[in-house]
């Protein structure tokens, strides 16, 4: 973890933000002179289960996982961030501690904003706070269907659920077919509620029936279509 000095990021991420667009001046200059550019490496964890949460978190650039470890040692991938999606706030409006963890799957820029200034800019402004709410109920909304998806679908249409959600979240690669993030069998499991070498097996088919293609960690989509009637089945 370090700290980054270029602080015309903030006004880079403001560019990006609808969360920007709804501040006044002064909320802005406010969060501009309190808020942190943290740069994070591979794998480096941002907050972990119990800790008590301070800021809200906006991702810049790179990927990060949020995921809760569970029996037997095994994780649960909840949701995976990408650029310019906000995280780690959750608890905090709850008044508890983290109950996932967080980790940057490839270098990562994380905007630090204290949450304790986000509560008093919502406690005045009302477009400020409805922005959280809508967040927040996109999130829980994504988060019901999530469970009731990995709980009641087979293997095959949790995998191909994942690889879908993969694409939406992060896109193809210029090739427009090789799903542009590149996950661990054991994330992709983890991802999909599943052990490591179910996900191995789960896969394999997948290749065997021309739906998807293997090069290391890249993942290439031959059949879209199929892969959708998969996930639609379960």
């Amino acid at each position: 973890m370090k700290e980054n000095s270029e602080k015309n990021i903030a006004d880079i991420a403001g560019d990006l933000h609808e969360m920007w667009n709804v501040l006044t001046d002064q909320e802005r200059e406010v969060i501009k002179q309190n808020s942190k550019i943290v740069d994070f490496k591979k794998n480096e964890v941002i907050y972990n289960e119990e800790e008590t949460p301070e800021f809200l978190m906006s991702l810049l650039k790179g990927k990060v996982k949020i995921y809760k470890n569970g029996v037997g040692g095994r994780s649960q991938i909840i949701r995976m961030i990408r650029p310019v999606q906000n995280f780690g706030y959750r608890a905090y409006f709850a008044n508890q501690p983290y109950v996932t963890a967080a980790t940057a799957f490839e270098p990562s820029t994380v905007w630090f904003i204290p949450m304790k200034i986000i509560e008093n800019i919502a406690a005045s402004n009302a477009r400020f706070a409805m922005y959280f709410i809508k967040e927040l109920s996109t999130d829980l909304g994504i988060a019901d269907e999530r469970v009731v998806n990995l709980t009641q679908k087979h293997i095959r249409g949790r995998l191909a659920e994942s690889l879908i959600f993969l694409i939406e979240n992060y896109g193809l690669e210029e090739d427009g077919a090789t799903i542009n993030i590149y996950l661990s069998r054991e994330d992709l499991a983890n991802l999909s509620n599943m052990t490591t070498s179910n996900a191995i097996r789960t896969l394999s088919t997948f290749v065997e029936e021309k739906i998807i293609s293997l090069d290391g960690r890249k993942i290439k989509v031959r059949d879209k279509e199929k892969l959708q009637k998969i996930s639609r089945i379960g």
